[in-house]
């Protein structure tokens, strides 16, 4: 909400930018799901009225109380704009895509990572791929010529995937496209042998966002992420706000600024933090200006500067980051010598392009996929391995009849599940093990259970109707996608 409210204010504003936004079919799935929907909507006036708590109980504390006031209106401000479109942010985000001023693409149908799958199972490489592109037209009415890979993770294999399915772009990590010599590094997208064009993170626009020690975010003038009164407020007081009542967590009140260094943070101060924004958007800019200027006499045709970051960094992690990004489009505006562009727009209106083939890389630590294969994980694979070809041969087997078919639409709901690069990340970070790891079994144990029914005299209507409520992920799935 807070990034759709800023872009639509440029739009109204009639300023002129251009964005990629990848949404995924997980995030779209659940933003259109009513009862999460619901829950948001409970949640975010539980939030104000904690806020109008917070302002009475900070009388004696003016720049607190002032906080707390401007959370409330916030809260207010955010949920009046999830009633102006309706609580439909999907169709929000299309409505700025069909002004012109975004290029929506999706991504594999649960954040697979593609490079693993591929080394055991084809078939759901293409499932994972088709079934994003589907949904994606399902819900925004278009097929995206854009696929964003998850983790950015490449292997030249799935170029035949991606280009069978009819994308066109796609991004990877700065060493894929600068150690497959490619003549003009990141700075032009590189045309690979299957016709689609690869566009390499600009590593330079990337550290002054990311790096944790020199990137905007660790400016002290901004809002701390840590210092969250769901972890500092008094227990008991905070128990009706708390989003379970037996464990603490955040609430989204913060008070207290980064500050930098050891020692008691200051005050969060929303004045200084806005005049960060502007300095570091105009940074920003400045940065790129310069950049266009040093390779004007080394490159043949005007740089490509593709600067690709979590959508999650701006609100979430970096409270001030849709500030950012709304500061940064309207400084571009103003510069004559930078023009913003969508990847699909490059692709279709560039020059003669570079040509090669992307080497196989991540965006993860190292930039290759142990992330995802260590020690702490590598199980979650050796699973996948054995079930993931298991589908395609009972689709080829026992398909078309009704009963079967719904069955096989449940299994292939708990393979995408048991895909997802999330569990194994999880387990490699640390922070929820458990569940992550009881997330795989769980969809895995229901795959296994699911493919055995359809020889074995049928599965149970109980079991098979529990799964599909539980797990209810793309409802129109169809399990030909495996085929």
């Amino acid at each position: 909400l807070p990034l759709l409210e800023r872009l639509r204010r440029l739009r109204d504003e009639g300023v002129p930018f251009r964005l990629a936004l990848s949404l995924s079919p997980t995030l779209v799935a659940m933003l259109r799901d009513r009862l999460l929907c619901d829950r948001w909507r409970r949640r975010h006036e539980a939030l104000i009225e904690l806020a109008e708590q917070e302002v009475i109980r900070h009388h004696w504390q003016p720049a607190e109380r002032a906080l707390a006031g401007d959370y409330a209106a916030e809260l207010r401000r955010l949920i009046a704009l999830w009633d102006t479109v309706e609580g439909d942010l999907p169709g929000a985000f299309a409505e700025l895509e069909r002004a012109g001023c975004l290029e929506l693409l999706t991504t594999a149908a649960t954040h697979a990572v593609l490079p693993l799958l591929a080394s055991h199972s084809p078939e759901s490489v293409r499932a994972q791929v088709e079934i994003g592109l589907a949904e994606h037209e399902r819900v925004f009415g278009r097929r995206p010529t854009g696929f964003w890979l998850p983790e950015c993770a490449w292997a030249p294999e799935l170029g035949p995937f991606l280009q069978a399915a009819g994308v066109e772009w796609f991004v990877v990590e700065t060493h894929g496209l600068m150690q497959a010599g490619a003549t003009r590094g990141v700075f032009a997208p590189l045309r690979t042998p299957d016709g689609l064009h690869a566009f390499g993170r600009e590593p330079t626009s990337a550290q002054q966002v990311w790096s944790r020690a020199i990137g905007y975010p660790g400016d002290p003038r901004y809002r701390d992420f840590h210092h969250d009164l769901g972890y500092e407020g008094e227990a008991e007081y905070l128990r009706p706000y708390q989003s379970t009542p037996v464990a603490r967590g955040p609430v989204g009140l913060r008070y207290r600024a980064v500050t930098g260094g050891v020692g008691p943070k200051a005050v969060y101060d929303p004045q200084a933090a806005q005049a960060a924004v502007v300095e570091h958007a105009r940074h920003f800019v400045s940065a790129r200006l310069a950049q266009v200027r040093l390779l004007a006499g080394v490159l043949p045709e005007p740089p490509v500067f593709l600067c690709p970051y979590d959508a999650e960094l701006f609100g979430h992690w970096w409270h001030e980051g849709p500030d950012f990004l709304e500061a940064v489009m309207r400084r571009a505006a103003e510069c004559d010598a930078l023009e913003l562009r969508t990847p699909g727009e490059v692709t279709v209106n560039g020059g003669e392009w570079q040509t090669g083939e992307p080497l196989a890389s991540t965006w993860g630590k190292g930039g290759h996929l142990g992330v995802w294969l260590g020690p702490e994980n590598e199980w979650i694979q050796r699973a996948l391995a054995e079930a993931s070809p298991q589908l395609p041969a009972a689709i080829r087997r026992v398909a078309g009849t009704v009963a079967n078919d719904r069955i096989l639409r449940q299994a292939a709901r708990e393979l995408l599940l048991a895909q997802a690069s999330d569990w194994p990340f999880i387990l490699h970070t640390g922070t929820s093990p458990g569940y992550a790891a009881d997330r795989v079994r769980h969809h895995l144990e229901s795959f296994r259970r699911l493919l055995e029914s359809p020889e074995g005299g049928g599965v149970g209507s109980r079991l098979l109707t529990d799964l599909e409520a539980k797990d209810n992920l793309f409802r129109e799935l169809d399990p030909m996608a495996w085929r």
